[in-house]
């Protein structure tokens, strides 16, 4: 890919915006499940088309662009980057304004499908935006700009739910009243506006074009690259494991050998874990900013410390909402802190580097999920939530190092890795069909495999991107 190198951070800061969206939109739909379930009167497998929508569109949006690439080219490479990402939140402002109708008729069917269209239009967003960020630099530190934009994504995750829940139940606690699906109505015409606002922002924006002046041949020639091929799968394992960890959680909560307490007292566990991939993506972003050395370890270490300040923040905040026990499940929290510490140093061992990210990473998750595993208690659970901790910067890594080298099937390759987002929708019901084969806590053999498999990916693919000359853990970096 060519790319200018003028000053490119302004054109950074624009583009994590929208990566601000995907992580608001993905975490209010637990929203929308309560609320629907109440208005539809759904069964539990329904309620669950909610989700199944909205990643079913990331990975049919992406299996179509890329079928367009092969067919007649790669589509980006013509209209632009930035025309890209302003068609994409185009599609999605139309799947918003779209639960407008869709209340007005009480449509289930029509949610759904509003939802699915803005999933669609984040899909082509995610394959626009995470090369493009990758690109806007040197291509050895892309995974850390991929990262800034993931702490922006999280950011998001944190404060989505709680936003959605004050538009629609008009408290941030509050979602048991049972109110009319037209409450959908103000908080969807708002998110239509501000994926308006934010295109006209990109439309006028300086954002560089990244174009590749090679011409695709029209074939499969993406999959010659066997950086493409394991990126791929490692994709489906890391969102599968970063996904299921947490989808089952509540019902080991359950259990008694660890809080035996039902899923309505175990939110904030969950939070936590979501909290966890915040903490490991603000930690990755301080590295794009251009700190001295001694500036830059402070900022590693003060940087998930205050992301973790905003995790019990926004707890306490929606614990007094609710009218919740304060003190006690702010002690569940807080009880967390050695796991952050051992993120740090882990974070300090890797330094910075992808490839030694993911061999470090990989390793320390698959440590504390075989203690979660085959352990119980409270030092149990808290090693099975850190693995959100060590899952935060996996995604950039990854997709930094499958890119690295396909020159004009860098795009083609980005949908092919979001495609394969697909783990998160198939990953966590297979390890419910091992927990009802035999029991909820062994059934974390799964994310156990899935994170060794995710070390082990880390060294395949530096040695398959060594032999091609490029070495993103060394100091000087080859771009091909």
């Amino acid at each position: 890919m060519q790319s200018t190198h003028r000053k490119t951070h302004p054109a950074l800061y624009t583009l994590v915006m929208v990566f601000f969206f995907w992580g608001f939109v993905a975490a209010s739909n637990t929203v929308l499940i309560g609320l629907f379930r109440k208005n539809f009167d759904l069964s539990q497998f329904q309620s669950q088309l909610v989700d199944m929508a909205f990643y079913s569109a990331y990975f049919l949006g992406s299996l179509v662009y890329f079928f367009i690439s092969i067919s007649s080219g790669d589509p980006l490479n013509k209209i632009g980057h930035k025309k890209g990402l302003v068609l994409g939140l185009s599609i999605s402002a139309l799947g918003a304004v779209g639960f407008i109708p869709a209340a007005n008729l009480h449509s289930f069917g029509l949610m759904l499908t509003s939802l699915f269209v803005v999933g669609l239009g984040f899909a082509l967003q995610q394959i626009v935006a995470n090369p493009l960020a990758i690109a806007l630099g040197d291509p050895s530190t892309g995974a850390h700009r991929v990262s800034l934009a993931g702490g922006v994504n999280s950011f998001g995750t944190t404060i989505g739910p709680l936003l959605v829940n004050y538009a629609i139940f008009g408290s941030i606690g509050g979602s048991d009243a049972h109110l009319g699906i037209e409450n959908v109505k103000l908080p969807y015409l708002i998110l239509c506006g501000a994926f308006l606002l934010f295109a006209g922002i990109l439309w006028f924006s300086n954002m560089p074009e990244i174009r590749n002046e090679e011409k695709m041949d029209g074939d499969w020639g993406v999959f010659k690259n066997p950086q493409i091929v394991w990126g791929m799968l490692a994709i489906f394992v890391y969102v599968g494991t970063e996904v299921t960890i947490q989808s089952n959680l509540p019902t080991l909560m359950e259990t008694q050998g660890f809080l035996g307490l039902d899923d309505k007292q175990t939110v904030h566990f969950i939070s936590l874990y979501w909290g966890s991939l915040m903490i490991g993506r603000w930690t990755g972003a301080m590295t794009v900013f251009n700190f001295k050395p001694a500036t830059k370890r402070l900022a590693m270490i003060l940087a998930p410390i205050a992301a973790f300040a905003v995790i019990v923040g926004v707890n306490y905040i929606r614990f007094n909402a609710a009218g919740e026990h304060v003190e006690t499940k702010l002690n569940d929290l807080i009880a967390y802190w050695p796991m952050v510490l051992v993120f740090i140093a882990a974070n300090f061992i890797a330094q910075e580097k992808p490839v030694r990210t993911m061999i470090v990473f990989g390793t320390a998750a698959a440590i504390l999920t075989a203690y979660g595993t085959f352990f119980e208690g409270e030092w149990a659970l808290y090693s099975l939530i850190a693995g959100g901790l060590f899952c935060s910067v996996m995604w950039p890594c990854i997709f930094a190092l499958s890119i690295a080298g396909l020159g004009k099937y860098t795009n083609q390759g980005s949908s092919l890795l979001v495609m394969m987002i697909l783990g998160g929708a198939l990953i966590p019901p297979f390890q419910g069909i091992i927990s009802d084969a035999a029991n909820i806590h062994i059934s974390y053999l799964i994310p156990l495999f899935g994170f060794v498999f995710l070390a082990y990916y880390g060294f395949k693919v530096g040695k398959i991107l060594k032999n091609k000359g490029i070495q993103f853990d060394s100091e000087t970096t080859q771009a091909h």
